[in-house]
């Protein structure tokens, strides 16, 4: 039976199901969507040129006219700065330090440490609400949620009498669901901060986004995706799927495997000496932050644009290299430096693709500046928007539906923000809005629809999991699952920035 014929059998979900898929699989390679993109600037740039497009900035008062690339000077400047695009754009260095920090303590044992002890140590009646907890936690380390917590929180399940698929939509929902949610700053931060950064200099040449300027609001938002998450499971998908009967692959019935073993003397060992080295860093920045004379502050005591907040890749930096060294030292699972390069080197080599991925996607955010196409469009859309007198909470909703629906075609967070930061950053900051705030909603968008997109990385990998207790599951039975958690989650988070927007709260640093 061809795949239309099978999805058309399932009825309305299967049929979105296809268009989804099929819409998805027609897409390139983002990579080669930005050189696409990239093209069609330098076209665009020339059209607009010729005729004679134009806006009055509104800030400066001065008329801003495209800039065309299809000219001897622009072939000349396209060729000239090519390499100073790529190294120069702001998400590369700050991904790639942070990642090399969190990288030694994924490699020491560390993060899978703390994962299994966060869910293997929970009470009974706290079960969902850790495993959807843990998965929110796990987002600061790239991968290690999908490859370890999502399998482990199906054998959690499974040993605990409960239906095992439940625990893996529980802990899918947490880390993939909540992936823009944390206590914790990660790798996601320093790499949309740069892009609305990027973006934001297209109207302001000296604005700077920190990596910080979401932080208040995820953190509230970690505890709001636990809830939901675990009410989801409880209300909705333990009722829907019934008793575990122990059907699928025999194996899947087997005791549990080595991830359900307790912590070893050593690995406790080590996370004491993790957790000790912790509060040591802790200690070290309260220090230089709190008194108003601290060593962090600037010279005039302040705090917002201090050397700390300016510094906040390099603290994620030697807070994972140094917690994993500790935790790598006391536990056995460092020997020597060599260790601690191969784990680096290990989490750089996972980084091909994300780099031809900048490479283009730098071009096409540069080309998009020089050509004044940019702001252009900003200022036609800003006033478009004013003309349309949209609140601001209606047009922060609408820009999480968006990105929303676009999650769903195009499954990688920065290639999408990429793409959307200089149309929307720009054009709601001459409206008055924070890059900050932008940046919140397009992230509320992207974690709701990550759980039911085919477009997401590790789809096949959750499908496999859920194989492994459903020999018939497939793209299907992963959506119909995991669409509750999307619904749910959109609905809460979007009341949650409205709320928030309402009572004035910073979003972050």
């Amino acid at each position: 039976m061809s795949d239309r014929a099978t999805t058309a059998r399932r009825g309305w979900l299967g049929t979105f199901l296809y268009v989804v898929e099929r819409g998805g699989n027609m897409l390139p390679h983002p990579a080669t969507l930005f050189l696409i993109f990239a093209l069609v600037i330098i076209v665009l740039s020339d059209l607009a040129a010729r005729a004679g497009l134009a806006v009055e900035h509104p800030g400066t008062h001065k008329m801003i006219e495209p800039v065309s690339l299809l000219t001897v000077a622009g072939l000349h400047r396209i060729l000239q700065e090519m390499v100073v695009n790529f190294t120069k754009f702001a998400p590369l260095g700050t991904v790639l330090v942070a990642l090399l920090g969190i990288s030694v303590a994924e490699s020491s044992g560390l993060i899978g440490a703390v994962m299994r002890l966060l869910v293997t140590s929970a009470p009974r009646s706290l079960l969902t609400i850790v495993v959807v907890f843990a998965g929110v936690l796990s987002n600061a380390a790239s991968e290690i949620g999908y490859v370890l917590l999502v399998p482990l929180s199906g054998m959690i399940f499974q040993a605990a009498g409960r239906h095992p698929v439940a625990g893996l939509a529980a802990g899918f929902a947490g880390v993939s669901g909540g992936y823009s949610a944390n206590l914790l700053l990660g790798t996601i931060d320093p790499l949309l901060a740069g892009l609305t950064e990027e973006a934001a200099r297209i109207v302001k040449p000296d604005a700077e986004v920190n990596p910080a300027c979401n932080y208040f609001f995820m953190f509230a938002s970690t505890f709001l995706v636990t809830a939901l998450g675990a009410w989801v499971t409880e209300r909705v998908t333990v009722p829907r799927l019934g008793r575990w009967s122990g059907d699928g692959d025999p194996q899947a019935a087997a005791p549990p495997t080595e991830e359900l073993r307790s912590l070893t003397t050593a690995e406790r060992r080590g996370l004491v000496f993790a957790l000790l080295t912790a509060l040591a860093i802790v200690a070290v920045l309260l220090l230089g932050t709190v008194p108003e004379s601290g060593f962090l502050r600037g010279p005039d005591g302040d705090l917002l644009r201090s050397p700390f907040m300016r510094s906040i890749v390099a603290i994620i930096f030697l807070s994972g290299a140094l917690c994993g060294l500790a935790y790598g030292v006391a536990a056995r699972t460092i020997r020597n430096d060599a260790d601690v390069m191969k784990g680096m080197g290990k989490a750089m080599s996972t980084l091909g693709e994300y780099l031809v991925l900048v490479f283009f996607a730098a071009q096409f955010v540069a080309y998009f500046d020089w050509t004044n196409l940019g702001l252009i469009l900003a200022v036609k859309g800003a006033d478009l928007l004013q003309s349309s007198q949209l609140g601001a909470v209606p047009l922060m909703l609408a820009l999480v539906l968006l990105s929303a629906v676009i999650n769903l075609f195009l499954g990688s967070a920065s290639a999408k923000w990429a793409v959307m930061a200089p149309v929307f950053v720009p054009m709601l900051m001459i409206l008055g809005y924070d890059p900050a705030l932008v940046q919140a909603a397009y992230r509320i968008g992207d974690s709701c629809t990550n759980i039911i997109t085919p477009m997401m990385s590790y789809f096949p990998l959750i499908i496999a999991f859920f194989r492994r207790y459903d020999r018939g599951a497939g793209i299907g039975t992963l959506v119909a699952t995991m669409l509750p958690y999307t619904i749910t989650f959109m609905i809460g988070w979007s009341a949650l920035l409205t709320l928030w927007m309402w009572l004035g709260l910073p979003l972050g640093f």
